[in-house]
C-alpha cells in the first residue's frame, strides 16, 4: 500500500509539474512575442522540465520494478499501450487542429505552445516508459561490469539534467561531447539481448509487432515535434527546445538503438525458434522423467511418462515398454499402439534373427525398415530400441515406432538414449524412494514405541512428609533403555529403582519394560534390598540374550527408623550430600549388573547396604549418559563436576536441582543431540 500510495502521489506531482512547466513556457512566449519584458526568468522553464522528467524517472520506476511477474511480451506490452495513448492522443489534437482549420487561433504562438508542450509531455512520458523497460531487459542475466555500466550511464543522464537546468552559456563543444559520450554508452548497452533466446515462435512474432509500433510511435512523436519546433521557431526564440536537452536527445536515441537492434534480432531469430522449441521441448520431458519419482505413485507411472515424452520428443508415432521382471513373465507398457501389434513385431524380429535393434547388442543393425517391411499388415516402417538399465542390469526395453521408412536419425537417436538412461536412474531413484517411505514407517512405528516407553516411566513420583523427589529422563534414540520408578510398600516404606539396559534402541526399551514387571512384581513382597537383585537377577536370565545386561540400583526408605537399605548391581555409583557437614560422597560399593552371570552364584556378587538419612540430606540417582557426556574437546562430564553442581544448588529444591543441572550438562556438551540416554532421580529428605 505504501508502493502504491508513492505512485499516486508521484503522478499528481508529475501532472502538476507539467501544468507548471506549460505557465511559465507560455507566459514567457507571450512576453516575448509582445516585446515585453517577462517576470519570469528564461531558466525556470529548464528546472520545471527537469523535475517533470525526475517525477516520471522516478513513476515509471516504482511501476516497472515493483511488477516483478512481468516477462519479456508484458514489458513490450506496456511500451505499445504507452506509445498507443500518447500517439492516440496527439492525433486526437492534430484532429482537432483540422477540424478548427487555418484560423487566428491555430496560428496563434500560445495555442502552437500548448500543441507543443502536451506533445512533450507526452513524449518524455512514452520514452522513459520504454527506458525502464528496456533497462530491464538489458540487465536480465546481468554481469557485475553490465550493471555497473548501466548504473553508470543512468546516473550520467539524471546528472546531465543539472547541465540544463540552468542557463549556462552554450557551449558547442560540451555539448556534443556529452550527447557523443551518452550515445556511444547506449549503444554499447544496446548489444545486450540475452532475454529474445527465451522467446518461442509466437511470442517472437507478437514481439516483432509490438516492437515495430514502437519504432512508428518513436518517429511519428519525432516528426510530430519537429513541425511544431519549427513552427514555433518562426514566431518565437524563448521557448523550451527540447533538442537542445541532452537528456532527452539520449534517451531518444537509446530507446531508437534498442528498439531497432531488438527488431533485427528476434527477426533473424525467428527461422532457428522451432529447433530451439523442440530442444526446449527435450530438456521439459528430461526433466518431468527425472522429477516423476516425487510425483508418481508407481513404477508403471514412470514407464508411462517415459513412452509418453519419449513419443512426444522425437515426433514417434507409437512406442511399447517391455519390462522384465525376475521369476515373473515379461510386462507390456503400450503407447498408441495395441498389445497385440507390439507382439507381432516382436516375434518378427526374433524370427528374422535381427540383434541390435531390441536387445542393443554389438551388432548393429542399419537398414531396419526393411525388416519391419517384411512383416505384413503392420502400420510401422521404422523401429528405434533401447534397453533400460537399473543398477547395471537390463530390466526392459524401449522401443519407439514410426509409420514412415528411414524416419528416425542420428540426432533422433542421441535423445532417446539420454531418455532411456534417465528413465533407468529414475527407476532406480523410485526404488531408493520406497525404500526411505519404508523407513519413515519405520520411523513412525519407533515414535509410537517411544510413546509407548515414556508410558512405562511414572508420570507421577511417590511423596512422602520425610523426603521430596524428582526425575528426568531423555532417550538418545527414539526409544532408550533407561529405567526409573517408585513403589510404596507400607506406610512406612517406599521403593526405589534406577536402572540402565545395554545397548540402545527397541531392544534396550523391551528390557526395560521387563524390568518395570520385574520391580513391580518384587517390591511390592517388602524383601530385602539384596534379595530383590538375586530374584531379578533369576528371572532376567531367561529374557535377555547372551551380552545383554542391566545395571541397578534398588533402595528400600523407611521413613519409621529414618534408614535406608540399598544395593548396587554394576550401576554408576550413588551421590550423596551430607547436610550436616556440608559434604558430598560417592557410595561406590560393589555389586555386577543383571544378567551378567547367569547361575545362583550371582548371589555372592550382590551385598545390601544401609544408611541414616538426616534433613536436608539429597541423594543423587543417574546413569551413565551424564557422567560420560562429552563436548566438543573430548572431555567427560565426569563425578567431579556432577558432584560441584549438586554442591551450588543444595539449598533448591529437587526440581530446581534436577533443572540446573541438566542445564549445564547441555551447556558442557554444547548441543542437544545426546549420544546416550540422560536420567537422573533427585531425592531430598526433609
Amino acid at each position: 500500500m505504501r508502493t502504491k500510495a508513492i505512485i499516486r502521489l508521484l503522478f499528481m506531482v508529475g501532472v502538476i509539474t507539467w501544468l507548471a512547466l506549460l505557465f511559465t513556457d507560455i507566459s514567457i512566449v507571450l512576453s516575448s512575442t509582445n516585446n515585453i519584458k517577462s517576470d519570469i526568468p528564461l531558466w525556470i522553464p529548464n528546472v520545471i522540465l527537469n523535475l517533470f522528467i525526475l517525477t516520471l524517472y522516478y513513476y515509471y520506476k516504482l511501476k516497472v520494478e515493483r511488477e516483478d511477474s512481468l516477462n519479456f511480451v508484458d514489458l513490450l506490452w506496456r511500451v505499445f499501450a504507452t506509445g498507443l495513448v500518447a500517439t492516440v492522443i496527439s492525433l486526437a489534437l492534430k484532429l482537432v487542429e483540422f477540424l478548427i482549420g487555418s484560423t487566428k487561433l491555430t496560428n496563434h504562438v500560445v495555442f502552437v505552445d500548448l500543441l507543443y508542450m502536451i506533445n512533450l509531455g507526452l513524449m518524455i512520458g512514452f520514452l522513459i516508459m520504454a527506458f525502464m523497460a528496456w533497462k530491464r531487459l538489458i540487465l536480465y542475466q546481468k554481469s557485475k561490469w553490465l550493471l555497473r555500466l548501466w548504473n553508470f550511464f543512468e546516473w550520467g543522464l539524471l546528472f546531465s539534467l543539472i547541465y540544463n537546468s540552468f542557463d549556462f552559456p552554450f557551449v558547442e563543444e560540451l555539448y556534443v561531447t556529452l550527447l557523443t559520450f551518452f550515445v556511444i554508452i547506449g549503444l554499447i548497452l544496446s548489444g545486450n539481448m540475452k532475454w529474445v533466446a527465451y522467446l518461442n515462435f509466437r511470442q517472437k512474432w507478437t514481439s516483432l509487432l509490438l516492437l515495430l509500433l514502437t519504432i512508428f510511435y518513436l518517429l511519428y512523436g519525432l516528426f510530430t515535434m519537429s513541425s511544431l519546433v519549427e513552427s514555433l521557431s518562426t514566431k518565437t526564440a524563448n521557448y523550451t527546445d527540447y533538442q537542445f536537452h541532452i537528456f532527452i536527445l539520449s534517451i531518444i536515441t537509446f530507446v531508437t538503438l534498442y528498439s531497432i537492434f531488438s527488431f533485427l534480432v528476434i527477426l533473424f531469430n525467428l527461422p532457428t525458434s522451432s529447433v530451439f522449441e523442440q530442444k526446449l521441448e527435450e530438456v521439459v520431458n528430461f526433466q518431468r522423467i527425472s522429477q516423476s519419482i516425487q510425483t508418481e505413485q508407481s513404477e508403471e507411472s514412470v514407464y508411462n511418462i517415459l513412452l509418453e515424452t519419449s513419443v512426444s520428443t522425437v515426433f514417434a508415432d507409437a512406442a511399447w515398454l517391455e519390462v522384465k521382471h525376475p521369476d515373473q513373465p515379461s510386462k507390456l507398457y503400450t503407447y498408441k499402439i495395441t498389445d497385440k501389434e507390439a507382439y507381432e513385431i516382436i516375434s518378427h524380429l526374433n524370427a528374422q534373427n535381427v540383434k541390435g535393434i531390441l536387445d542393443q547388442g554389438s551388432d548393429k543393425t542399419r537398414n531396419l525398415s526393411k525388416h519391419l517391411a517384411a512383416l505384413r499388415g503392420s502400420r510401422f516402417r521404422s523401429i528405434l530400441a533401447f534397453p533400460i538399465y537399473v543398477k547395471g542390469e537390463n530390466i526392459g526395453t524401449l522401443a519407439l515406432l514410426k509409420e514412415l521408412a528411414e524416419s528416425f536419425n542420428k540426432e533422433m537417436t542421441k535423445i532417446v538414449s539420454t531418455f532411456a538412461n534417465q528413465a533407468g536412474i529414475s527407476i532406480e531413484n523410485f526404488r531408493l524412494m520406497e525404500e526411505a517411505l519404508q523407513n519413515e514407517r519405520y520411523k513412525e512405528e519407533l515414535k509410537i514405541a517411544k510413546n509407548v516407553q515414556k508410558s512405562l516411566l511414572p508420570d507421577v513420583l511417590e511423596q512422602d512428609k520425610d523426603f521430596e523427589i524428582a526425575a528426568f529422563s531423555e532417550s538418545a534414540d527414539e526409544v532408550g533403555g533407561d529405567y526409573y520408578d517408585t513403589l510404596r510398600t507400607n506406610d512406612n516404606e517406599v521403593s526405589l529403582i534406577i536402572a540402565d539396559v545395554s545397548g540402545k534402541g527397541t531392544t534396550a526399551a523391551f528390557h526395560m519394560s521387563q524390568m518395570k514387571g520385574i520391580f513391580h512384581s518384587l517390591a511390592q513382597h517388602c524383601i530385602q534390598a539384596d534379595e530383590f537383585m538375586r530374584r531379578a537377577n533369576q528371572a532376567l536370565v531367561y529374557c535377555l540374550e547372551r551380552g545383554s545386561f542391566i545395571s541397578a540400583t534398588f533402595f528400600i526408605v523407611n521413613t519409621l527408623t529414618k534408614k535406608i537399605q540399598y544395593s548396587r548391581a554394576g550401576h554408576c555409583p550413588v551421590l550423596y550430600y551430607h547436610a550436616a557437614d556440608n559434604s558430598t560422597e560417592y557410595f561406590k560399593d560393589k555389586g555386577i549388573a543383571l544378567g551378567m552371570v547367569r547361575n545362583k552364584s550371582y548371589g555372592s556378587f550382590i551385598q545390601a547396604y544401609e544408611f541414616e538419612y538426616k534433613p536436608n540430606d539429597i541423594m543423587v540417582l543417574y546413569t551413565d549418559g551424564i557422567t560420560e557426556a562429552k563436548n566438543d574437546k573430548g572431555e567427560e562430564f565426569g563425578y567431579e563436576r556432577l558432584a560441584e553442581i549438586l554442591s551450588e544448588v543444595k539449598s533448591l529444591s529437587p526440581k530446581e536441582i534436577q533443572e540446573h543441572l541438566i542445564n549445564k550438562l547441555y551447556e558442557f556438551s554444547g548441543t542437544k543431540n545426546i549420544n546416550d540416554d540422560y536420567t537422573t532421580m533427585i531425592v531430598k529428605f526433609k
